[in-house]
């Protein structure tokens, strides 16, 4: 009977140790840079998300802004005819406009208790704010994945097999000269 010698089922066990090592460090490393795009994909989403919803926000809000200027512009103009008309007729048309804006001006108020101008630019804020807080969210996810592959890619032992395989540290997302300043919103 041939007698196993001790030491080459040693060596034996340390290279299918090894080789286990490897294969599940390489997974890991495939796995985290697959976490890296992924996270970066919803950064982009976010940043599609306010690209289609900010400018409609904008616009909505100048539509109503400008239904309500509008009415208020009638009113203004209707005091302003009413004030220097000097007949009878002429303060009767005036008269007439200046209800007929006021009215309109009521029908607002009716349905609207607060001017819908307020309501909207509110709604504006508040998705402003909400979208630039899922951004940073999603910045700060993506910035967690890349330290957490960062990590893996530059420490013993895992960083040999990063190295063997060209695994090369990922970079963060670094805020761009003057992100400090808020982004202006004009109507």
């Amino acid at each position: 009977m041939n007698k196993i010698n001790p030491f080459l089922i040693g060596i034996i066990a340390v290279i299918i140790i090894g080789l286990g090592w490897g294969i599940s460090t390489y997974n890991s490393f495939v796995s985290k840079n697959e976490g890296i795009t992924t996270a970066w994909a919803q950064v982009e989403s976010q940043y599609q998300r306010r690209l289609d919803l900010i400018p409609n926000l904008v616009n909505s809000v100048k539509g109503v802004m400008a239904q309500e200027k509008e009415i208020f512009e009638a009113i203004a103009v209707a005091r302003t005819q009413y004030g220097g008309a000097t007949t009878p007729s002429e303060k009767a048309l005036a008269a007439g406009n200046m209800e007929s804006a006021l009215s309109r001006l009521l029908v607002i108020m009716e349905n609207y208790p607060v001017l819908r101008s307020i309501e909207a630019v509110t709604s504006l804020m508040t998705e402003l704010a909400g979208t630039e807080n899922r951004i940073a969210v999603e910045r700060m996810r993506y910035n967690e994945v890349v330290r957490d592959y960062n990590v893996m890619v530059k420490t013993v032992p895992s960083k040999l097999i990063a190295n063997w395989f060209g695994f090369a540290p990922a970079t963060p997302f670094e805020a761009a000269e003057g992100a400090q300043n808020a982004p202006q919103v004009s109507f």
